[in-house]
């Protein structure tokens, strides 16, 4: 996706990068509306849900969904989304996350989405956001509806 963002110039995603705990999950179950939303968006970009898997399920709650998953080790979880998020490509790579383990990975990608739902977002990552969303549909709606970006992004 290309979109033209007055002011800032074009961002070319090809790629969102999601956290999966209190981004995608609410205590490791998978937020409801999720799955048809992601699986149409894989549709136009390369989606990667990486995470720590605090509760052990987030494979089995992905499983019908169209998504690269990766699970991380526990030590060093913002040093390994930031590798991972440059591997994927920063600068065609969207990322969406809310913890201390995100910040990172939401600033350096081109564009970094904090979301802040029932179990809230870390001060530092919202700081080191572009935007903050009240939820992840919300955050998700600006790659099915571009003009939202633009509008929220321009200078």
């Amino acid at each position: 996706m290309e979109i033209n963002i007055p002011g800032s110039g074009i961002l070319d995603i090809k790629n969102i990068l999601l956290d999966y705990n209190g981004t995608l999950a609410v205590d490791g179950i998978l937020l409801p509306g999720l799955k048809e939303i992601i699986n149409e968006l894989s549709e136009q970009f390369s989606i990667h849900v990486i995470t720590a898997d605090t509760f052990g399920n987030a494979e089995a709650e992905l499983a019908d969904i169209k998504c690269t998953f990766i699970r991380l080790k526990p030590e060093n979880q913002t040093e390994a989304k930031l590798q991972y998020l440059i591997e994927c490509g920063k600068e065609n790579t969207a990322a969406i996350g809310n913890g201390k383990n995100d910040r990172y990975m939401l600033k350096e990608a081109i564009l970094g989405i904090a979301v802040v739902q029932a179990e809230g977002a870390f001060t530092e990552t919202l700081i080191m956001s572009d935007i903050v969303c009240h939820d992840i549909i919300s955050a998700l709606e600006f790659f099915r509806n571009p003009k939202r970006l633009a509008a929220t992004m321009r200078d």
